[in-house]
């Protein structure tokens, strides 16, 4: 018998630093901006990340709010979080996002999806539906951003 996969990730090199694109990536009011999965409207509460245990909320394109917990943080490096309901615990899957800087100036930049704990059943029909493809569109969104800014 196959097992499901429930972790997804893609990486691309950026032309930018790692230092900007971490701070479009840990600043919650970027987010819709770079969204691949184009799900994020707008930041409901939260600032630029600092520190694991923070959460910020995002309004999801059919109007959820979305509290995430910081689960993982180092600052200019790595970063990731876990979305639940609206004052409720998170559901069990993770977004995280590593930076990489590199010798000439660019960044390797890997971005996680990962749904092994994911216990909403609610929630496994979108999860299974995030996939490399809506990953890769999101740091192609997060790449034109940070190299514009570069």
């Amino acid at each position: 018998m196959e097992t499901e996969n429930r972790v997804v990730s893609a990486s691309t090199t950026i032309a930018a630093p790692a230092e900007t694109i971490f701070e479009l990536i840990a600043d919650p009011r970027r987010q819709p901006e770079w969204d691949g999965n184009d799900n994020l409207v707008e930041i409901i509460r939260g600032d630029r990340i600092r520190a694991v245990g923070e959460v910020f909320a995002m309004r999801t394109t059919k109007g959820n709010h979305r509290d995430n917990l910081v689960t993982d943080f180092e600052e200019g490096r790595r970063i990731a979080w876990r979305p639940g309901d609206e004052g409720g615990a998170p559901a069990g899957h993770e977004w995280r996002w590593e930076a990489e800087p590199l010798e000439d100036g660019t960044s390797r930049v890997t971005h996680t999806y990962d749904w092994t704990e994911l216990a909403d059943e609610r929630r496994v029909p979108r999860a299974r539906a995030t996939g490399e493809a809506q990953l890769r569109a999101s740091l192609d969104r997060l790449a034109a951003l940070a190299e514009s800014l570069a």
